[in-house]
C-alpha cells in the first residue's frame, strides 16, 4: 500500500506546470470527465484524484458538474490542490446569460471559483462569442474564475477577440491527436502566448491506437501506444486531458516523463496527420454547439 501511494505521489510531482500569460499555472496533464455522471462518475473521478491527477475538466454540456463537485468534496485534497475547468455552452453566449451560467456552474459544483473557464465553441453562425468573451472577462474581474480561455477557436476568432476586447485567452482547448496534429493552430497559439490544451488527445480511441508507426515507436520505448501519443503531445508543449476509468490506464497516462521521443519520432507522428482527421468532423468555422 505504501509503495502504491509513493508511486502516485511521484507521478503527481512529475507533472509539469505550464505558465499562463496571466501568471497562473496549468498542469500539463489533467483528467477529462466527459460522460462521467452519477455515482459511478463520482467514483471514477475520485479514483483519478487518488491516482495522482490534480486537474479536472468538465463543461455545462457534460451535465456532470455536480458529480465533479461531489468527487472533490469526497476527496482528501484541499481545494487549492485541484485545478478545475468548466465551459460555457453555445446557448448562453449572450452577456447576461453567460454571467448567470458561470454562477450556476459554481453552484452546481459547490465551488467558490473555477481555476479556468472556457467558451466551449465559438458558434460563429450565431455570432455572439465576443459578447460571451466579455462576460468571461468580467467574471474573472468579479473573482468567479482565475483564468479565462476558449475551446475550438480558430485564428480568425481569436483575432476578433483581441480586436474587439483587447484581451486574448490564456488557453485554447482544441481537438488534437496524431491524425489531426493542428500544426498551424499550435504555431498561432505559441506566437500569441496562448497555452494549447488537447481534448480527445488519444483520438477517442479510434484507429490511431492501432497505427503501425506509433506501435513500432511504443515497442522501441517499451511503452503503451497511449503513452507514446501523450508524450508526443507534451513534447509539443501541449496540455493533455485523457480519460480512463481503469486505474492501470490512469496511472500509465500520468507516467510520461521517464522517457523522451527523439526529434525524428516526433516528426514521424506529425507526418501521420490526415486531411480530414477530425474525429467527428466538427469544424469550428461552421459547427454550432448548443
Amino acid at each position: 500500500m505504501k509503495e502504491g501511494l509513493l508511486l502516485k505521489q511521484n507521478l503527481t510531482a512529475q507533472v509539469p506546470m505550464l505558465n499562463l500569460r496571466d501568471g497562473n499555472q496549468l498542469p500539463q496533464i489533467g483528467f477529462d470527465t466527459f460522460k462521467l455522471k452519477g455515482a459511478q462518475g463520482v467514483n471514477i473521478i475520485q479514483q483519478a484524484l487518488k491516482n495522482g491527477y490534480r486537474a479536472l475538466d468538465t463543461a455545462v454540456n457534460y451535465e456532470n458538474e455536480g458529480s465533479v463537485g461531489k468527487a472533490i468534496r469526497c476527496s482528501s485534497l484541499q481545494r487549492e490542490e485541484i485545478f478545475i475547468s468548466s465551459k460555457l455552452p453555445g446557448r448562453h453566449h449572450k452577456y447576461k446569460e453567460a454571467v448567470e451560467e458561470i454562477q450556476e456552474s459554481l453552484y452546481r459544483t459547490q465551488l467558490d471559483y473555477f481555476d479556468l473557464y472556457l467558451i466551449h465553441w465559438p458558434n460563429p453562425l450565431k455570432d455572439q462569442y465576443v459578447e460571451a468573451w466579455q462576460a468571461l472577462i468580467d467574471a474573472q474581474r468579479f473573482g468567479l474564475v482565475r483564468s479565462i480561455g476558449v475551446s475550438n477557436f480558430l485564428p480568425e476568432h481569436l483575432d476578433r477577440l483581441k480586436k474587439e476586447t483587447g484581451i486574448l485567452p490564456v488557453v485554447n482547448q482544441i481537438e488534437l491527436h496524431p491524425y489531426w496534429s493542428q500544426q498551424q493552430q499550435l504555431k498561432y497559439d505559441r506566437e500569441h502566448e496562448i497555452a494549447t490544451q488537447a481534448w480527445s488527445p488519444l483520438g477517442r480511441a479510434n484507429d490511431v491506437l492501432q497505427d503501425p508507426v506509433i506501435k513500432e515507436i511504443a515497442v522501441q520505448h517499451k511503452k503503451t501506444v497511449p503513452q507514446i501519443i501523450l508524450r508526443w503531445e507534451t513534447q509539443l508543449g501541449v496540455s493533455v486531458i485523457p480519460k480512463s476509468s481503469s486505474t492501470l490506464r490512469q496511472l500509465q497516462n500520468l507516467a510520461l516523463f521517464d522517457f523522451e521521443l527523439s526529434k525524428a519520432e516526433v516528426a514521424k507522428i506529425i507526418d501521420l496527420d490526415q486531411k480530414n482527421g477530425r474525429t467527428n468532423n466538427q469544424n469550428p468555422a461552421v459547427y454550432q454547439e448548443f
